[in-house]
């Protein structure tokens, strides 16, 4: 049970905000505790000003182990997270196993994989009241199949290219520039991985407009561009290669955060060495103090890594341009202290990242000081084994979009009823070729994978917006049922002909 040390407590109410369980109460400035209280240890690590410690628990309550949180719940009671509850000395899953996923039922399955045609090339009807420039057919598996194609300039469009690499590039939300013109900005980071956003409707009709419809387009057809995260890092990026960072050409991303590379190989490195620290910008993991340590048969052993206590072994990162895309900057400075009432002289230390490209080996003195020794062979076939589980350096693009008005029209005469078809699975939607992920709810928000896409199939207006190849193909009933301009249908086998006599 946690308690609350009344002479620092302030009554600020941090800790109620943050609290899971709603087990906090502040009564006449002073915090309570109610029987709600799973140890989860959230209150005292948001604190400011430390009045909440961890206490001994009564027996009958059971530790859970289905996360590093290690919730301490009493019969009757759930866990932080809702998901366990104490029956009788038992943690009891809150819900019953599910066999059978929602069904999907697509009549997309009845038409054929690709387009009849794609649209690179097609160019684009103007104005949108006009039928878009090939609407084709064919038949195909006995069903009459109609790809309707237009090259459709969209303003609402952008494109999120992955980085993968841990180097740290800059802040969340950090604006990026290209040719000094802010372009984007940095989004939210994915496992392993640095997200940037590029575009988007504001910055397109802004005065950085043409700079940045240039840009997109540049990275969706596989060409180099050069970016600037403001306070952050200079990138030179191309979709399919390496990404090049503050002018260093990156060769992995990580395995797992410090912690998943700890629990992964948390046996294996316990054979070479008393404890390690995995370096991650995200979570520090120290192996001795780790479940995954206890696991193969260790107890803490008194290091304390550089970091901010997450949970057990789990420690955060500051980001920086060090080992792991910390700010730690050699082995040494990855511990803090170590306490020699737990530790003794002559222990081995491996500090690695989740990368395994930096790597160090340190001995803890009688003093508790530690100092570097020479990288073992055996220690070193241990970084190895990391590094070796690591994927390539690389970056990849999707492109995103909205085909709106002009992109409808020329389709039917009733743009809705083509939104909604989309929607219902009666039409695909392809881009250059390329297999479309189709956004819910209304419009036809779009992503796709720019290396599914026809090469350099992309272009941009001066108005400025980006030119999206798109097609859209469905049952020529279905083209019939949406007001589809059927006036305007070719069979495929013209174009073809038209094609070899030119």
């Amino acid at each position: 049970m946690i308690q609350v040390d009344k002479m620092s407590c302030k009554g600020c109410g941090i800790c109620k905000k943050n609290c899971p369980k709603a087990a906090i109460a502040i009564k006449e400035k002073l915090v309570e505790i109610s029987d709600l209280c799973v140890d989860c240890g959230v209150c005292t690590r948001v604190c400011p000003f430390g009045a909440l410690k961890m206490a001994e628990r009564s027996s009958a309550a059971v530790r859970c182990q289905c996360c590093p949180v290690e919730c301490q719940i009493e019969p009757g009671f759930e866990g932080a997270c809702k998901r366990y509850t104490n029956i009788n000395g038992q943690l009891v899953r809150n819900r019953d196993l599910v066999l059978e996923a929602l069904p999907t039922v697509s009549k997309k399955a009845l038409l054929p994989e690709k387009p009849l045609i794609t649209a690179v090339g097609a160019g684009t009807s103007y104005p949108c009241c006009r039928p878009a420039p090939y609407i084709v057919e064919k038949t195909v598996n006995d069903i009459d199949v109609v790809t309707v194609v237009t090259e459709a300039p969209l303003s609402y469009s952008g494109i999120k290219v992955k980085i993968d690499a841990n180097t740290h590039i800059g802040d969340q939300g950090a604006q990026i520039l290209c040719e000094g013109a802010v372009v984007g900005m940095v989004d939210t980071e994915e496992y392993g991985a640095k997200m940037l956003s590029l575009g988007g409707a504001s910055i397109l009709s802004g005065k950085n407009g043409f700079i940045a419809a240039k840009t997109v387009v540049a990275l969706a057809n596989g060409e180099e561009v050069e970016l600037q995260v403001v306070k952050g890092s200079s990138l030179k990026l191309q979709v399919g290669k390496a990404p090049v960072i503050d002018g260093k050409l990156e060769k992995k991303m990580r395995v797992g955060c410090g912690s998943a590379t700890i629990g992964m190989f948390a046996k294996t490195i316990s054979q070479v060495v008393d404890e390690a620290i995995i370096l991650d910008f995200h979570v520090i993991g120290l192996l001795s103090e780790h479940r995954a340590g206890e696991e193969v048969g260790l107890s803490y052993c008194g290091v304390v890594p550089n970091g901010r206590k997450s949970t057990r072994g789990r420690y955060f990162g500051e980001p920086g341009h060090g080992w792991g895309g910390t700010c730690i900057l050699s082995a040494k400075e990855a511990v803090k202290a170590v306490d020699m009432n737990i530790a003794h002289a002559g222990m081995r230390i491996l500090v690695t990242e989740t990368t395994g490209q930096e790597a160090g080996l340190l001995e803890v003195q009688a003093d508790g000081a530690v100092r570097e020794i020479p990288m073992t062979a055996q220690v070193q076939s241990v970084v190895d084994f990391i590094a070796e589980n690591c994927e390539d350096a690389r970056v990849s693009a999707i492109y995103v979009g909205g085909t709106g008005g002009s992109a409808r029209a020329g389709v039917t005469r009733h743009p809705i009823k083509l939104s909604q078809a989309v929607h219902a699975g009666d039409v695909k939607v392809t881009i250059g070729g390329g297999d479309t992920y189709i956004l819910p709810g209304g419009g036809i928000n779009f992503m796709v994978d720019v290396e599914k896409v026809v090469p350099h199939a992309f272009t941009w207006v001066a108005t400025p917006a980006t030119v999206v190849p798109v097609e859209y193909t469905m049952a020529k009933e279905t083209f019939a049922e949406l007001g589809g301009h059927m006036e305007a249908i070719r069979p495929v086998s013209e174009l073809k002909k038209d094609k070899m006599s030119c």
